[in-house]
């Protein structure tokens, strides 16, 4: 029996934030110290930060990367650290992961395979590292192995899988397996998507399983860099089985998660393997070998460190929760705002982004304790009282006055409902009982007398009246436009962040006023689709967070169907009577967007997932989608920033791309409506 404690150091980093990200690296390595671990695995490119972007380009980045390497080195005295930089080499820039042991540098490992879909870019700034290939390298007047490397540290064999190497079909570790590794590290910067932690827990679990070692996984934290979210959500796996998982989505900027695993038990289980034939080759320019002093680990139980809400199912309206209120408190940290501005109209999209600014703090607040949240948005002291000791030992809020934190989220999130004479009694009034249910400032504003001398200036230029038989679009949008001056201006006096409060589903159709409710500086829900937002209301008003519980006012806004009120209140005017079903829009995008389904296809898929709509109507939802998706890219691309939450996501400058001009789909909508004047026997 040979024991080691390993560890992964989960981190919230921030590009480009070298002695942020420096501290957090120093605080992960004094916590694992303190845990009395021997291996932590840190998150992919920490020192720099996975976000730079084209600023990995900048030779003056690498210089400082290597730079703050070399201060952090000496800190691993007693210890087996892994770091995530770039590293240059003959013109070429690397991904790379390396090695210290015992406050020297080890080498250096280059990621092999690239993530380039989706949100991420590493082919246009990284090269992958060939398989098998070695090279020398110079890092600050030191000259350092580099390539396809294992390290025997000790006797025992160490190997690396960096993030996207582990999701390929010709993973790394097989060909580490063959060469004896005991253990793979597996530093990730893996975003946040619905649902993809079980991806993650299955390459863990099946790459120790097959590879009979153990396996460490260190993911990032937190709103890096602006678009991304990264759920932490540290794993380590030995001998096919989860040893420990840490807690995800946690306010905390660094975790340490650690498990004891047997190595020799490991050898045995590849022995036991008929299928395990060990590779023959002479490797030893791969292997790298220094000694280390494997001091005893006494017997333990590894036990789960799930949070307490993830031993319960894990529903996709608590990932939402926690993943967009965490992604929104490090926005306002790191952008040094002082709080959050809505345009609160007392419909289902301003109230989803209310509540989720109100719970950032709630949940932020219950995880660290009011004075540090406090120390960490710069702001003076509240009223408070005594901090409690949480049943982990961290500071809870569950111990403060409760009032204290109200003051807090009434400081931070201010809410206003911008009145027109269409404007009703009933969405005023949701609009004040969901800003009192979060103990938000709620101000009012009446910007009629703005909408009708816009009006009247335009008529006269014009030189004819305005009205709505003739002049519709213009006219509610002129309404939706007369709301942003006002609070862009409070939010600048306040100095705080403006919301955009836009969904995913209306992006898909342009169902918004550009420089109205798209005005913001960030737009967080622009990602999620409206039928589940609304579901999600529900959920908040009958049930939400276990640190939280429900907010009742909640239930109103989402019993009310959804409406603009830009139109007089005599037509009556509702979000699906304009466009369509919800339902029917959202399973219109994932067809003709994420699917990339021709219109005559989505009819073909409709046909029989809704047999009782008339085909002329889901006829007319489809061209009507398809011509609206062409119209409006425009304004997909004018979208204040927005968190990326699935696959689905609409964000043309991360995840869909799409041409602003086009030829509008108007053969495949020709040969929609030839399809369906053709009489039902000669389909085929």
């Amino acid at each position: 029996m040979q024991l080691i404690k390993i560890a992964a150091g989960v981190l919230n980093q921030t590009p480009l934030d070298w002695d942020g990200n420096r501290r957090n690296v120093t605080a992960a390595i004094d916590e694992a110290r303190r845990q009395d671990v021997t291996v932590l695995c840190l998150p992919e490119l920490c020192l720099t930060g996975y976000g730079c972007e084209d600023a990995f380009l900048s030779a003056g980045v690498h210089r400082m990367a290597a730079r703050v390497l070399v201060e952090l080195v000496p800190e691993t005295q007693g210890m087996i650290v892994s770091f995530g930089l770039p590293v240059p080499y003959r013109g070429a820039l690397y991904n790379a992961a390396c090695l210290a042991v015992d406050g020297r540098i080890a080498g250096f490992v280059g990621k092999q395979h690239l993530a380039g879909e989706g949100l991420h870019y590493e082919p246009r700034w990284f090269k992958p590292w060939p398989a098998e290939a070695r090279a020398e390298i110079d890092v600050a007047g030191e000259t350092y192995p580099m390539g396809d490397l294992l390290f025997d540290v000790g006797g025992v064999l160490f190997g690396f899988e960096i993030c996207e190497d582990a999701w390929v079909a010709d993973r790394p570790g097989a060909g580490l397996a063959r060469r004896g590794v005991d253990v793979i590290l597996n530093p990730s910067a893996s975003h946040f998507a619905f649902g993809k932690q079980d991806i993650r827990r299955r390459f863990v679990l099946e790459g120790s399983r097959a590879f009979s070692a153990s396996y460490v996984y260190s993911n990032l934290l937190g709103n890096e860099a602006g678009r991304a979210l990264y759920d932490g959500g540290a794993m380590i796996a030995n001998a096919g089985k989860m040893a420990v998982e840490g807690p995800r989505f946690r306010f905390s900027e660094t975790r340490v998660t650690a498990a004891t695993v047997d190595v020799e038990a490991n050898r045995m289980n590849r022995a036991r393997t008929a299928s395990y034939s060990p590779e023959f080759s002479n490797d030893s320019q791969n292997v790298i070998r220094l000694p280390f002093n494997h001091r005893p680990t006494p017997t333990a139980v590894n036990r789960s460190q799930l949070a307490a809400w993830e031993t319960s199912p894990q529903i996709k309206e608590e990932e939402f929760t926690r993943a967009v209120a965490l992604g929104l408190f490090d926005y306002l940290r790191k952008s040094r705002m002082r709080g959050f501005v809505v345009s609160l109209s007392g419909g289902a999209d301003s109230a989803a982004v209310a509540t989720l600014c109100a719970l950032a703090i709630r949940l932020a607040t219950h995880e660290l304790g009011l004075p540090e949240v406090l120390q960490k948005l710069g702001r003076g002291p509240v009223a408070a009282g005594p901090l409690a000791a949480g049943p982990d030992g961290e500071a809870s809020a569950a111990g403060n006055d409760h009032l204290a934190v109200e003051e807090l989220v009434r400081q931070t999130l201010t809410c206003v409902y911008q009145a027109t004479r269409n404007s009703s009694q009933t969405t005023r009034d949701a609009a004040a009982g969901v800003a009192a249910g979060l103990h938000a400032t709620f101000l009012e504003f009446d910007v009629d007398a703005l909408v009708e001398r816009y009006s009247e200036m335009v008529a006269t230029a014009a030189g004819r009246p305005l009205s709505w038989e003739s002049d519709d679009l213009t006219l509610q949008n002129i309404q939706a436009r007369a709301r942003a001056p006002g609070v862009w201006m409070l939010a600048n006096l306040k100095g705080a962040l403006l919301l955009s409060t836009s969904n995913r589903s209306e992006a898909a159709v342009g169902y918004a006023t550009m420089d109205g409710d798209t005005c913001g500086g960030l737009s967080p829900i622009a990602g999620i689709d409206k039928a589940f937002l609304r579901s999600w209301l529900r959920w908040m008003g009958a049930d939400g967070p276990e640190e939280t519980g429900p907010i009742e006012a909640l239930q109103v806004v989402s019993a009310l169907p959804p409406t603009a009120e830009l139109r007089p209140a005599a037509s009556a005017q509702t979000d699906e009577g304009d466009l369509m079903p919800y339902e029917i829009l959202d399973a219109i995008e994932r067809a003709a967007i994420r699917d990339k389904c021709t219109p005559l296809e989505v009819l073909q898929q409709f046909e029989a997932a809704y047999p009782d709509v008339a085909q002329d109507q889901l006829i007319a939802w489809i061209e009507r989608f398809f011509r609206l998706w062409s119209r409006n890219q425009w304004k997909r691309e004018r979208y204040a920033p927005s968190f990326h939450l699935d696959d689905e996501n609409l964000d043309p400058k991360t995840w869909c791309r799409f041409p602003i001009l086009s030829g509008g789909f108007e053969r495949e909508l020709e040969e929609l409506r030839r399809y369906a004047e053709q009489p039902r026997r000669e389909r085929g």
